[in-house]
This record gives structure tokens, C-alpha cells and sequence, in this order.
């Protein structure tokens, strides 16, 4: 994990992610890329003529942008050494994805919102988009993570085989730090199985892999994102991990059926791995 990408917009969200990004990049000696999108209106960049903005103006919104950028990376990343940050003009979708792929980023760390319903904080907004479409492994948080310490670390999955590639990604990430792994599957009344038979897949696809510090849990609960959310809050893991499918996202996993209790309470970061 040489490269982690931060997308930052001065929120609290993109605080959240930068904090997280700072304890994961100091533990995995990784190098953090701090990427700020400007989306300029109409006119903004015209010679001067009839619009409201010129290009002195426009030069000096960029170096205000830009001392921001400077002063962010004092305050957020005091102790980390290799911190690099750029400016674009796009999208923030778009802009992500060209980053990312140009620079050969290993993890994207993004914030969300932490004060709505879960399918709220997840679904539509741009951070579910770049879930959804990017080929790298994405990290989701919604709340401050100032002594982030990742002892307990849940992999949510079905355990078939097109899982493999997910998983081998997610131990990429684990093997820099010293974390138990939680090998989860979630038993509904829809999708049963019974444990043996779970046990047995779940051995069978992870028998090529060095595991050592790791549990394997059959957990039963009404639905699967319930499910996931209960166990993960029983052990008190630090990071939910989990495939997605590029078309559906997290909305596959995480949807309105979530009731409102268990939207209110605090969510875990999650690692998504697109397949």
C-alpha cells in the first residue's frame, strides 16, 4: 500500500478521512495524496470581458485554494512525511477517478456525512459513486478517528470463489497491522445454510492462505446488512470490509430496510473491494 489518496473539500467529512488516512499511512509507511477539485463556474477563467470574474481574480482564488491545501496538511498530517497535495479542475467523480489511475493509487480514504440515515450517507452521493465504479480499494468513514487502532478487522462475504481476488486484496491491506481478521457470513431466513456446510466453504476458501490470527463466525439475523452491523458491533470491529458489485454499490448491501436504530448508531469504517 504505497499510495493512499485523500479527496479533500474542507469539510468534516474529508477531516474524518484525512484523519483516518494519517494513522493508516504512518502504519503502512505509505505516501498520501491530498486531491481538491474546483469546479469553476461559467466565465471564471474569461480574459475579463463582461463576466464577473478575470483572470487576476481567478489566480488569486487558486493560490488561496492552495495555502488552504498547505495549511491543511500542517494540521491534519504533523507527523507524516511524505504528503503531497494537487489542485484540479473537475468534478469531484471525475477527478478522482483520473487521479487515481494516473498515479497508481493502492486505497482511496473518503468521508461521509454521519448525521442521516445510513442509506443516506452511502447511496447517491459522490462518495457512493467512486464506491461503485473504482477498481481501487475504497475506505468509507463518517466520524473522528483520533486514535484509530485497528486490533479487530471483519470480512463480510459469501465465501465463493469470485470473492478470491476481493479477499486477497483485503489481506494486502491487513498484513500492516497486527489485527485479528473476522471471517463473517451472514445467515437470513431467505438465504439459509447451515453451519456445517459454512464452516466447510469458508475452510476450503481461505486453505491457501497463511492465516493465523483470525475467527470464522456463521452469524444468523433477518437481513444481511443487519447482520454484518450486529456482529461488527458485538466485537467491537474497527474496520468492515466487504465485496461489492460495480452496478448496485452499497446499495446491494446497505438499503432502507436498515431500521432507524441501527442507522443512529455509529457506523465502522468500511473497505470496499469492487468486483
Amino acid at each position: 500500500m504505497k499510495k493512499i489518496l485523500v479527496p479533500i473539500d474542507f469539510s468534516k467529512p474529508s477531516e474524518y478521512a484525512s484523519k483516518l488516512a494519517s494513522t493508516i499511512a504512518k502504519k503502512a509507511n505509505s505516501e498520501v495524496h491530498l486531491l481538491h477539485m474546483v469546479e469553476l463556474p461559467t466565465g471564471f477563467v474569461d480574459m475579463g470581458s463582461g463576466t464577473n470574474f478575470s483572470i487576476p481574480e481567478s489566480m488569486l482564488y487558486i493560490r488561496k485554494v492552495r495555502d488552504r491545501m498547505l495549511d491543511y496538511k500542517k494540521q491534519f498530517f504533523p507527523k507524516n512525511n511524505n504528503i503531497k497535495h494537487a489542485i484540479r479542475f473537475q468534478t469531484p467523480f471525475d477527478g478522482i477517478q483520473d487521479y487515481s489511475k494516473k498515479n497508481g493509487t493502492d486505497l482511496i480514504i473518503m468521508g461521509a456525512k454521519g448525521h442521516t440515515n445510513l442509506e443516506e450517507i452511502l447511496i447517491g452521493s459522490n462518495t457512493e459513486k467512486i464506491v461503485r465504479n473504482s477498481d481501487i480499494p475504497v475506505i468509507v468513514t463518517k466520524k473522528n478517528e483520533d486514535h484509530f487502532i485497528p486490533k479487530n478487522l471483519v470480512f463480510a462475504s459469501s465465501f465463493k470463489p469470485e470473492k478470491t481476488q476481493a479477499f486477497e486484496r483485503f489481506l494486502d491491506f491487513a498484513q500492516n497491522f497486527d489485527s485479528k481478521i473476522h471471517l463473517l457470513k451472514i445467515n437470513t431466513p431467505q438465504k439459509f445454510e447451515n453451519t456445517q456446510e459454512t464452516n466447510k466453504r469458508i475452510k476450503k476458501f481461505i486453505a491457501k492462505y497463511d492465516l493465523k490470527n483470525y475467527t470464522i463466525n456463521v452469524y444468523n439475523d433477518s437481513s444481511i446488512e443487519k447482520g454484518i452491523l450486529n456482529f461488527s458491533n458485538k466485537i467491537n470491529a474497527d474496520i468492515i470490509a466487504l465485496a461489492t458489485h460495480g452496478r448496485s454499490g452499497l446499495a446491494h448491501i446497505f438499503n432502507g430496510s436498515i431500521t432507524k436504530h441501527l442507522s443512529k448508531k455509529s457506523i465502522k469504517p468500511m473497505l470496499t473491494f469492487k468486483v
